[in-house]
């Protein structure tokens, strides 16, 4: 394979950039269906012109339908997006970049998607619309699966589509968030995700963090208490990785505790943990649901994180050794691989 490669590239320069241009156009169009042309282009960050004239040539070769609502896949060119993947994967420097934080950060599988999420919104709708395609390769029926809160994991529940084959599964908040902005919290994201997958959901009103006293007391409520062993029972996770100080700060954390955090220099947070550049817990607020112990039962546990000044914070958290998935961007993963 590889020899054929070097001989295409060598009789035919343009072939395979043609080829990963029209591969990654149809795996959007695939993704998003239907979609109009101006959105892709804007998308794609290429010139309507040249998108116009690749989806001429698509639409000639019976690749897509093209209506008033906008394009999507026929089955020949959504077979093609698939026997394709592997291939254009092996060619492509991602595969490379994926498969060396794969092997520095210990983990089974990941994803990166072009751009950095600090700059652009749409890179982090692409990290959604990435988590939301590995789902539709995982999901089974009668699964359970369990989700923090926050700005990225509302833009997967945004992009969440109905899973053929996964019928009858349960979206559970991994843990309590009231407090936070409505859309942002697990509960609405939870509820947004079943819908659009036509599965079920559960909820957990409690605030996020709390005392010690009010923990022992809610905990054995038994409307609580049921919705915890589901979450404990949960068959994949889905959650971000914050920067410390800048979640204390959004959770409203005493001063004493923002000033514990910056001397410990706590860099990361996940699941109500402070943890410091080696991957160590430095504070631990009370919250009810998931804890990091729980992590180890899930079959998937998914990390959802962008922008290259997360970096840290990602390296940090992964050091836990709790998630086995990160979906990032590309110069995060650049960034990852220096430290």
């Amino acid at each position: 394979m590889k020899e054929l490669i070097d001989l295409q590239e060598k009789l035919f320069p343009d072939l395979l950039a043609v080829m990963e241009r029209r591969y990654r156009i149809m795996h959007y169009i695939k993704m998003m269906e239907p979609i109009g042309r101006r959105s892709l282009a804007d998308h794609m960050n290429m010139k309507e012109r040249l998108i116009r004239s690749e989806i001429d040539f698509l639409n000639r070769q019976g690749f897509l339908h093209v209506t008033a609502k906008g394009m999507s896949l026929t089955v020949e060119g959504s077979n093609i997006v698939d026997k394709l993947a592997n291939f254009i994967n092996g060619i492509s420097s991602f595969h490379v970049l994926e498969s060396q934080i794969k092997e520095r950060l210990h983990l089974e599988h990941v994803i990166i998607v072009p751009g950095n999420s600090d700059n652009q919104l749409s890179i982090k709708e692409d990290l959604g619309i990435a988590c939301v395609q590995f789902l539709k390769g995982i999901l089974t029926a009668n699964q359970t699966v369990a989700i923090t809160g926050g700005t990225t994991m509302a833009l997967v529940a945004k992009h969440m589509k109905r899973v053929e084959h996964a019928e009858n599964c349960t979206f559970v908040p991994a843990r309590g968030g009231l407090g936070e902005q409505v859309e942002n919290q697990a509960n609405t994201i939870c509820a947004e995700m079943a819908k659009k997958a036509n599965g079920n959901y559960r909820m957990l009103y409690v605030p996020d963090p709390l005392s010690e006293e009010t923990y022992y007391s809610i905990i054995e409520e038994p409307a609580i208490k049921d919705t915890l062993e589901t979450i404990r029972k949960a068959d994949i996770v889905l959650h971000g990785i914050g920067d410390a100080i800048t979640m204390a700060k959004r959770r409203k954390a005493p001063e004493r505790v923002i000033e514990k955090l910056k001397k410990e220099h706590a860099v990361s947070e996940a699941f109500g943990y402070y943890l410091d550049e080696e991957g160590e817990v430095v504070h631990k607020v009370r919250t009810v649901g998931m804890q990091l112990e729980d992590l180890t039962h899930p079959k998937y546990v998914i990390a959802i994180a962008g922008g290259k000044s997360k970096a840290k914070a990602i390296r940090s958290y992964l050091r836990q050794g709790m998630s086995n998935v990160l979906i990032t961007d590309e110069e995060t993963a650049e960034e990852l691989l220096k430290g």
